[in-house]
């Protein structure tokens, strides 16, 4: 069996506090010489226990893509939680889970990490109980920010106002959604501003419909983008959300390509424009907008 040193925890939006267990993980992985793993599960376990569904910041493809890019992670373990994972006995989920099924051999967790049945499982437990087995265990105090802990709530309270830059200190990096690209209406084209439609996966939270400044990643490209999120009232009514980039010098077929979304800042609400000729030059705007925000931003 691989011998691992895992980090727990669910990384909604892989902040700076969780960067801290990454990178505790990845020291601890190197001077052991095995894998750096992270264990978190397939869906927020909120959405079971309470019934009420968080809206995630990040989804499941994104929270891997954080861990391994930014922090170095080897692999990342996605278990499901369901109700019999729910209902596990603490002790059970450190020796059979973690020590017996997935081979730790240090883990590293927050000082408020909760596990097991009824949260009874502690970060506390969890080191006494590696302890007897010769496991080892940092534990890890919370994260602030200019005074300020950094917490997935803080993140996704500052995400739902359209504060992409607070966001992103707070995060450690940008926000970004992905998914496939699909078919559209095709009505960009026609204006000489051709977008990507963005299929985004439910339960990952929307920010505030706009116009934002962003960059867009695929086949190992990034490109400066005006992205649109919401549902485009100057042409439509009733239409379901779109997360829409126009991708700035770039020309090609992206249908079926998987993007990722970069948001860095919000130039604007989403507005019903009198004409398609108005909407056309108010993007053509956003776009040299977005250009300057970058210009003045990366040098």
């Amino acid at each position: 069996m691989d011998r691992r040193v895992i980090a727990l925890g669910f990384f909604d939006g892989v902040h700076l506090g969780h960067g801290a267990l990454l990178r505790q993980a990845r020291l601890r992985a190197d001077q052991l010489g095995c894998a750096a793993a992270v264990m978190t599960f397939d869906r927020h376990p909120s959405a079971l226990i309470s019934g009420r569904a968080t809206p995630l910041i990040t989804s499941r493809q994104d929270r891997e893509y954080w861990m391994k890019t930014q922090y170095g992670i080897d692999e990342v373990i996605f278990l499901h939680f369901g109700h019999a994972m729910m209902e596990l006995p603490w002790q059970e989920f450190i020796e059979d889970c973690l020590l017996r099924d997935l081979g730790a051999v240090h883990v590293v967790c927050g000082a408020d990490y909760r596990f097991g049945f009824r949260g009874a499982g502690t970060a506390q437990l969890l080191q006494e109980t590696c302890a007897r087995h010769g496991v080892g265990c940092d534990v890890l105090d919370e994260v602030s920010l200019d005074g300020v802990p950094v917490h997935s709530t803080l993140v996704r309270g500052l995400l739902e106002r359209g504060d992409m830059e607070a966001a992103a200190r707070f995060l450690g990096h940008p926000h970004c959604l992905s998914g496939p690209v699909v078919t559209g209406k095709r009505l960009g084209r026609t204006l000489g501003i051709p977008t990507a439609n963005i299929l985004i996966p439910p339960e990952v939270l929307t920010p505030p419909f706009g116009v934002y400044a962003a960059k867009v990643a695929f086949d190992g490209q990034t490109h400066l983008a005006v992205t649109n999120i919401g549902n485009c009232p100057t042409v439509s009514s009733g239409a379901p959300t779109v997360v829409e980039p126009w991708i700035l010098d770039f020309s090609g077929d992206l249908y079926g390509h998987e993007l990722r979304v970069f948001l860095y800042r919000r130039l604007r609400g989403e507005i019903k424009f009198p004409s398609l000729e108005a909407l056309q030059a108010e993007i053509r705007r956003n776009a040299a907008e977005t250009r300057a925000y970058f210009a003045e931003h990366e040098t």
